[in-house]
């Protein structure tokens, strides 16, 4: 199947009487690559996807697949699949139906429409539902039967804006391992859009992190959680997230997993149990050090208890560091 690299070159869009949706965005998607965009509400993430769909124009800057402009090219001749939060399924057609749908309008032929809808309810698990229609699925099904919709006429790019985000964390967790799965075996340039920062670091071979309509990283997932660009990114990704503790008019960033307690004495660094939190598979430990919150994370919380007084090593070779008013630096958007 084809595939398509995707640049967004300067991109900018600002709605009338608001401030930029996005300011100045520079990224390159590598044909096949799966790029998780991420972000809060109103960091402009889905703002990104409707320009690469076609169903909005930059204010400045431009949309380009395979090196051509895209801006005057409608969204039924971009070769793309959409995927929303809510299923967009016909309810009159059963799910064999809604999959073939696209690739009859295509012109597909006959034995090749049944082939591909074979081969997607083999990946997505719709065997036993392709007779049912939409209002008797449940609502995982009715997203597998969205996303096979999508992609059983074969398009070139794959764009998904929130896809799980309505559904329970089983679902969410299957349905993530059923899309990795189905790009492994077809291949498209899929753009993922989430405010789930474990989903983005899950999905994506690399992640794009965007804050207030500025793209302020982008790499691979381990790179951004361990080495995030900016305190933002840092108090955004993981959880817990990052600690941020002032020194010396810098900000220390340490994940909770690299701070070690220790008993009473044994550091320079005294701090006070504030809240112990168990978990099942870990605890998490707050603590006040010096008037600063600092999170740990540790495997057996035998000893420690509210109040109790403990001793922290922090480890600076963990460690990131960060103005304490910083400046945005520039995230590196070059491809692997």
């Amino acid at each position: 199947m084809s595939m398509a690299a995707i640049e967004f070159r300067g991109v900018s869009r600002t709605f009338p009487a608001g401030r930029p949706a996005l300011e100045g965005v520079d990224l390159a998607v590598a044909d096949g690559e799966r790029l998780a965009v991420l972000g809060p509400s109103g960091s402009g993430k889905s703002t990104l996807l409707r320009l690469a769909a076609g169903l909005d124009r930059p204010t400045a800057g431009g949309v380009w697949f395979d090196g051509r402009c895209m801006d005057d090219v409608p969204p039924h001749r971009r070769d793309v699949g959409l995927v929303f939060q809510e299923p967009t399924l016909l309810p009159y057609l059963t799910v064999a139906g809604n999959l073939e749908f696209g690739m009859k309008a295509r012109g597909v032929a006959r034995d090749e429409r049944r082939r591909r809808v074979a081969e997607v309810a083999a990946m997505l698990r719709l065997d036993g539902l392709l007779g049912r229609r939409p209002s008797e699925l449940s609502g995982g099904e009715r997203q597998r039967a969205a996303i096979g919709r999508s992609v059983a006429r074969r398009p070139a790019v794959l764009l998904l804006d929130e896809p799980f985000s309505s559904l329970d964390l089983p679902l969410r967790s299957a349905l993530r391992r059923d899309l990795i799965d189905l790009h492994d075996r077809l291949g498209m340039t899929l753009i993922h859009v989430t405010h789930d920062q474990g989903e983005a670091l899950a999905i994506g071979h690399r992640v794009a992190v965007l804050d207030l309509g500025r793209l302020v990283q982008v790499g691979p997932p381990r790179e951004v959680y361990n080495r995030p660009a900016t305190p933002f990114v840092a108090g955004f990704v993981g959880d817990p997230p990052m600690n941020l503790i002032p020194t010396d008019g810098r900000l220390m960033g340490i994940r909770p997993e690299h701070v070690r307690v220790r008993p009473a004495g044994e550091t320079a660094l005294a701090a006070t149990v504030a809240r112990v939190e168990d978990r099942g598979d870990s605890t998490l430990i707050t603590l006040d050090l010096a008037g600063a919150r600092v999170t740990a994370r540790v495997a057996d919380p035998t000893g420690l208890r509210e109040g109790g007084a403990v001793a922290l090593d922090l480890d600076p070779a963990r460690a990131c560091w960060f103005d304490e008013r910083p400046t945005e630096r520039k995230a590196s958007t070059k491809l692997p």
